[in-house]
């Protein structure tokens, strides 16, 4: 591992943040692949229950893609074996089952809006400037920009999308792209409040619960519903489940062991 990715641990909670504030963090095929192996630390890892990405410095979150690395066709990591794209693509395919919080510390647009996007719930600077302008360079939203119509209307999908034009942190709240708005300095801390809430309730009912919504969510219910027939008795007959019964009735915090 290189520090393009810087790693900390808060109890329950791991923090990723995106290092490379002198290129507004960009996604340089090497961050990139430094990403994707946090992440799949992460999901290997018992003791991280939930996720915190965020990005180094007051300029940006991220910046979307490294033009420059784009211009010299690296596209790969330059160190490690295996693709270094998988488990980066993974997180962007709604893919990891533990729960992750983006802190957008500031700006995040076209890659770095996408990667916001791939998180699960977000809370985001009062200055931040949210958006997808890969219109403007002649490209387009490779990285799920241009399913933004499954989230939002279509017309404000395709006025984001055709135009490149960036929103404010209001008004992104206002779709219902992020879930708070705070004051810069307080963005990690309350990502971490709302990442301790996540991680004080059953991790096998909070990852089922993650994957249920996502596939409702994305049009497919009836495939949600068959998934939620498979994942219930394997979730309602956990030790977790017995525990969180016995847990309630004994008023107490219970003890989730995740199985």
């Amino acid at each position: 591992m290189g520090d393009l990715v810087v790693v900390e641990q808060r109890g329950a909670v791991r923090i990723l943040r995106l290092n490379r504030p002198e290129a507004r963090n960009a996604l340089s095929p090497e961050l990139i692949g430094e990403l994707g192996v946090s992440l799949d630390a992460a999901v290997a890892d018992d003791g991280v229950r939930a996720v915190v990405l965020t990005g180094t410095g007051d300029r940006a979150f991220c910046a979307g893609m490294d033009l420059r690395a784009f211009a010299e066709g690296r596209t790969r990591h330059a160190s490690g074996g295996g693709d270094p794209m998988a488990a980066f693509g993974r997180f962007i395919r709604d893919s990891i089952p533990k729960p992750i919080i983006g802190a957008a510390q500031a700006t995040a647009v076209a890659g770095g809006f996408e990667l916001l996007m791939a998180c699960d719930l977000i809370v985001a600077s009062s200055s931040a400037q949210f958006g997808i302008p890969e219109a403007k360079r002649g490209l387009f939203a490779a990285g799920g920009g241009v399913f933004l119509s499954a989230r939002i209307p279509l017309a404000l999908a395709l006025e984001l999308g055709m135009t490149g034009d960036l929103i404010d942190a209001q008004r992104a709240l206002a779709l219902g792209l992020i879930n708070q708005v705070v004051a810069p300095e307080r963005v990690l801390d309350e990502a971490l409040a709302l990442a301790e809430r996540i991680t004080a309730n059953g991790p096998l009912g909070v990852a089922a619960t993650k994957e249920l919504m996502r596939l409702a969510a994305s049009g497919t219910l009836k495939e949600a519903a068959e998934r939620q027939a498979l994942l219930q008795p394997r979730v309602f007959g956990s030790e977790d489940a017995k525990e969180g019964a016995l847990a309630f009735v004994e008023r107490r915090a219970p003890n989730w062991k995740g199985r």
